[in-house]
């Protein structure tokens, strides 16, 4: 696994659990006006265009690389996919994946008992909260340490219904164990714009970030 990052110029121009159902996001426009996109972000790519805001491309995610943070991705070296888009600071970090979803439905709604349910059968404990972007999950996740100990690691998950799509937002480190002074790392999240794709795929399937020609590779 190799690592990429990015750094944001000093001048810029400007694990989840699938649903049970077989369902199968339809090839149409956005949701009706009952739903309607989202205004507060984050964003659907069809809301930004010709903004004139740069971003790295991600494929499925498009980023706006933040003050004191780096964009982080861990390439699977024998095929080139992106495993991990993340974006990290001195005080935590932040992990991002986009997935299909499909109109005007609520599939963190859905996901949401699976992955705390998940969670607590490996022998970690979460319990929900409301946050500025609905309700999260608030975990002690279980992880492996190098030493083969099983530690538990503090973790806010959030989930964001889109355009068919949903964005899952893990947050590490000290904006998952003050959510209440965590509004920058909030406000990065909301900065973030999903790109759907027009095909269609089935529910909860992960919509594919791909690797920017200006990658830096990490030694």
């Amino acid at each position: 696994m190799t690592d990429v990052k990015f750094r944001r110029k000093s001048e810029p121009t400007s694990e989840p659990v699938s649903p049970s159902s077989a369902e199968v996001a339809e090839d149409q426009p956005a949701p009706d006006a009952s739903t309607g996109p989202r205004t507060d972000g984050p964003f659907d790519e069809s809301q930004v265009q010709d903004d004139g805001v740069q971003r790295v491309d991600l494929g499925s995610l498009l980023i706006i690389p933040s003050d004191g943070r780096e964009l982080r991705l861990q390439v699977d070296e024998p095929s080139g996919a992106v495993q991990a888009v993340m974006l990290t600071g001195p005080d935590g970090a932040l992990e991002l994946q986009a997935f299909a979803a499909p109109r005007n439905g609520d599939l963190w709604g859905t996901v949401r008992p699976q992955i705390l349910d998940d969670i607590v059968g490996r022998g970690g404990r979460a319990e929900e909260r409301e946050g500025r972007f609905g309700t999260e999950l608030v975990c002690q996740m279980p992880v492996r340490k190098p030493d083969g100990e099983v530690a538990l690691q503090p973790t806010r998950i959030v989930g964001i219904n889109g355009q068919r799509w949903m964005l899952r937002a893990s947050f590490l480190g000290r904006p998952a164990v003050q959510p209440e002074e965590a509004g920058e790392w909030e406000d990065a999240l909301a900065q973030v714009v999903v790109r759907r794709g027009a095909g269609a795929m089935p529910v909860g399937e992960p919509l594919p970030a791909t690797l920017p020609e200006q990658a830096r590779r990490v030694k």
